[in-house]
């Protein structure tokens, strides 16, 4: 059986009363008036029939199971839209999508609710306008999830959210804050084009990205981003910044390919392509932060001037303007530190012998390029906003 319908007004009971009978959902440009809510079902004073009606107990909680097909598209929802359990005990209810759940271009006017919803075919909410608060709080995305060219105008609650496939949210608007702390995306990801009009900064703590290795997370990174330089967080959006670029280098590493999917001959192609990369994995991320991380320049420019001392401690390698002299550790160090900095009092001078001249040239230049780097570090920190 199949509920369709086309260009009609639908009341929330009859649709309702459909879902509960199992059958399957096809409305194209129509309006939903009263409130579409699924706790309805278990009320006994509303007297629907819910003879056919798949509910699994566990517990204290029930799991509903709507295992017919749901297309609704270029629908108008006129009041709250509640796959969820009730607000005073949202754990009570759980609805599952066994079929693919289409709402495209469909207008959701007040609250709408697919807390932990779990959706086991393709969930569509492409070109949806959102028009009160949303939440997908705990909900499960078992397949495809789409969410491209989405106006979410009240804020978004996608907190605790388990995506293991592909999600979509290219060129989505968030107008008020979206909440994005503990999602799991498992499956590729794609936040391309996505903006914020408000200048709430999304949250994201504990954000897991399962394909982190090829470089997933470079487009939600880049939205956080953009977010915090408008909202003023130049700081936050600077630690964003890392994270974008750290995900692009991973991207040209690994491509957006499996890499045990290749070859032997295409792994071996790859690892040699990607010794092009070298000098920005090294000095670009690990030593510059990609002028994130200044506190390392500082570190590894400490660690050349110790060790540079060690060598010149050792006997002659010194030489003092008036004659040779045993030079002590701390001797080693001052004269490791001018020469870091390029300042070179004349006192002593590296000896002939060995390769204490060699060093000395190679502490010079790296010298001038660490203090360079550092400067460069302050300058983009300081200089923001």
């Amino acid at each position: 059986m199949s509920f369709q319908r086309e260009k009609q007004g639908i009341s929330a009971s009859e649709l309702l009363q459909a879902l509960a009978d199992g059958e399957d959902i096809q409305l194209n440009n129509c309006t939903i008036t009263g409130v579409l809510d699924v706790n309805r079902l278990f009320d006994p004073e509303e007297k629907f029939q819910t003879e056919n009606l798949a509910v699994e107990q566990v517990k204290d909680s029930k799991s509903l199971v709507l295992s017919q097909s749901i297309v609704f598209d270029k629908c108008v929802f006129e009041e709250n839209t509640v796959f969820a359990g009730p607000l005073s005990e949202p754990e009570s209810v759980t609805v599952k999508f066994k079929a693919d759940a289409i709402f495209n271009s469909s207008v959701f006017k007040s609250q709408t609710q697919f807390r932990n919803a779990v959706f086991c075919g393709t969930a569509g909410f492409d070109g949806c306008t959102f028009g009160g608060f949303v939440t997908f709080k705990n909900s499960r995305f078992m397949q495809d999830a789409k969410f491209r060219t989405v106006s979410f105008n009240g804020y978004c609650l996608l907190g605790g959210a388990f995506f293991q496939s592909s999600v979509r949210f290219n060129n989505t608007h968030f107008a008020k804050g979206v909440n994005f702390a503990g999602v799991k995306f498992c499956g590729q990801t794609d936040f391309a084009g996505v903006y914020s009009s408000s200048r709430a900064v999304p949250t994201y703590e504990s954000v897991f990205f399962g394909r982190r290795r090829y470089g997933d997370g470079e487009s939600f990174w880049r939205f956080v981003k953009q977010s915090a330089q408008e909202a003023g967080y130049y700081q936050l959006a600077g630690e964003c910044f890392y994270n974008e670029r750290c995900a692009r280098l991973r991207k040209k590493m690994h491509g957006q390919s499996p890499y045990d999917a290749l070859s032997i001959f295409e792994k071996v192609g790859k690892m040699l392509w990607s010794v092009r990369l070298l000098p920005e994995l090294i000095f670009g991320r690990l030593l510059f932060g990609y002028g994130e991380r200044p506190a390392r320049v500082l570190v590894v420019s400490a660690l050349v001037i110790l060790i540079c001392a060690f060598f010149y401690s050792q006997h002659g390698a010194l030489v003092y303007r008036e004659g040779p002299v045993e030079t002590s550790f701390f001797q080693s160090l001052y004269f490791s530190t001018i020469t870091f900095t390029t300042l070179g009092y004349g006192d002593f001078y590296p000896s002939t012998q060995g390769f204490c001249r060699q060093l000395a040239m190679a502490e010079a230049l790296s010298g001038v390029f660490l203090m360079s780097l550092f400067v460069v570090c302050l300058a983009k920190r300081f200089s923001r906003g």
